[in-house]
């Protein structure tokens, strides 16, 4: 019985993926993240997530699953700094 509720086909997808932004969309959210970064406490956040991502640095015997791990986490954080810089230019 627990087999069954755990393989029981699911009504509704595990994870969704949003549909991408249209361009007036995408420059509400960019300027949105311009303004949450603007201010002392989203520059100390900023600058503390670089100091995790990019500062960081592993040695050649780092098991590739944690290479992988902290590339994504970079991917994420240079994400975040390229829709600030994007939200920070004139229409």
């Amino acid at each position: 019985m627990f087999f069954r509720k755990l393989f029981k086909p699911r009504s509704a997808p595990v994870f969704w993926m949003p549909e991408p932004l249209s361009g007036g969309d995408r420059r509400s959210v960019e300027k949105a993240y311009a303004r949450l970064f603007s201010g002392e406490d989203g520059k100390a956040v900023l600058g503390h997530l670089q100091n995790l991502t990019f500062a960081r640095a592993y040695g050649a015997d780092a098991p590739e699953g944690q290479l992988r791990y902290a590339e994504g986490q970079r991917a994420l954080v240079a994400l975040i700094l390229r829709w600030i810089h994007a939200g920070r230019q004139p229409s």
